[in-house]
């Protein structure tokens, strides 16, 4: 445990010049006398890590050290090898500099470990885009990449379509980074403050197909430090969740739809319902679920069938025994008492087919399933 942590401090060390023993600290996971400790050790050890005192003081490498990949065990190297996506860098325009990647860090690891790249390759692929989705490249994303790894700003034209309606507008962005997520690319940026609001600093989201137009400035943009684009873009795809959710609609479930609830609707929706409905005596539990709309809540609550009983809005509770009555009316000629024909069998009250639900909650159908 202790010598992967000080291979850790020495890369990171490498990688950065020059460290606080806080900044150590927090990315070791450890107290910053742990960090001295260890320091203490890799200089015993024949590391030559300099120590500069004071409250500016920190850590650093001299001599222009640099430290070879000889530490590396098998599933740190399948784990390294596992870290791209190819269909993501290819889109980006790297993979050619991936290959090259990958070659240089086999060349410099033991023999022993020459397999891992192949290994790793027939063991796990990753398939970014969403099931019944045709899989493209936005011809403009590699040009935004190249803006985001040089710091460049963009001039661009996006095709906007949201609640202010359509058509183009022009922009001039700081390319801060790309998302990849579920098959769709996503830029965020900054817009810069401009003559005609001095002062005001946007942080925005764009869909990569929706750009018309790009042109990469030889401007150069001064990125904001500690900027996470994971965290910030956890932060923004939670906040867009929740704001599709405009409207409230109440339900009466039974077991079996309070078990299905999470996979016709929101996921955090249906269980933010459920945690606050109410049981009644029949055992069925009502509930005030958060939908995007009531003609999206129609489509998902229909699925439900009779295990869903629509309480409110009026409109809606209408139209879902309007829907119940027509989808009787095509089923008159089955037995009255209930009693399936013999020619097949359908599944228990509040089950799904097999397949189905899985499908639901955006893991792969069962064979056969597949269209």
């Amino acid at each position: 445990m202790r010598a992967a942590r000080l291979i850790k401090m020495v890369l990171l060390l490498q990688a950065r010049r020059e460290m606080t023993g806080g900044e150590l600290a927090a990315e070791l996971e450890v107290s910053e006398r742990t960090v001295a400790r260890d320091v203490l050790a890799l200089s015993e050890a024949g590391v030559p890590v300099y120590a500069d005192r004071g409250r500016a003081g920190g850590y650093r490498l001299v001599g222009g050290y640099r430290t070879r990949l000889t530490g590396m065990g098998r599933s740190e190297a399948e784990a390294l090898f596992l870290s791209g996506v190819p269909s993501a860098l290819r889109d980006l325009g790297l993979d050619d500099a991936a290959s090259a990647a990958r070659l240089k860090v086999s060349a410099a690891l033991d023999p022993a470990l020459r397999d891992v790249h192949e290994g790793s390759a027939q063991r796990f692929h990753l398939d970014a885009p969403g099931w019944w989705q045709a899989p493209g490249t936005p011809p403009l994303l590699p040009a935004l990449a190249d803006a985001v790894w040089s710091d460049r700003r963009a001039a661009v034209r996006y095709r906007r379509k949201d609640e202010r309606g359509g058509g183009e507008v022009e922009r001039e962005l700081e390319p801060y980074g790309v998302v990849l997520k579920a098959g769709q690319w996503y830029l965020a940026a900054r817009v810069p403050a401009d003559a005609a609001q001095p002062g005001r600093v946007a942080w925005r989201v764009y869909r990569v197909d929706r750009f018309t137009e790009v042109t990469v400035r030889d401007e150069c943009f001064v990125r904001e430090r500690g900027f996470d684009l994971a965290a910030f873009w956890a932060e923004r795809a939670a906040s867009f969740a929740r704001s599709l959710l405009r409207s409230q609609v109440t339900v009466r479930l039974t077991e079996a739809g309070a078990r299905q609830l999470r996979h016709v609707t929101d996921r955090a929706a249906a269980q933010e319902a459920l945690a606050a409905g109410t049981v009644e005596a029949d055992g069925r539990t009502t509930v005030a679920l958060r939908v995007e709309s009531e003609e999206v809540a129609f489509g998902q609550l229909a699925g439900l069938g009779p295990e869903c009983e629509v309480l409110a809005p009026p409109s809606l509770r209408a139209r879902v025994a309007e829907a119940a009555r027509r989808a009787a009316a095509l089923y008159e000629d089955l037995p009255s008492s209930g009693e399936l024909p013999s020619s097949g069998e359908l599944p228990s009250s509040g089950e799904l087919p097999q397949g189905r639900e899985l499908s639901r909650s955006g893991e792969p159908p069962q064979a056969g399933d597949q269209r």
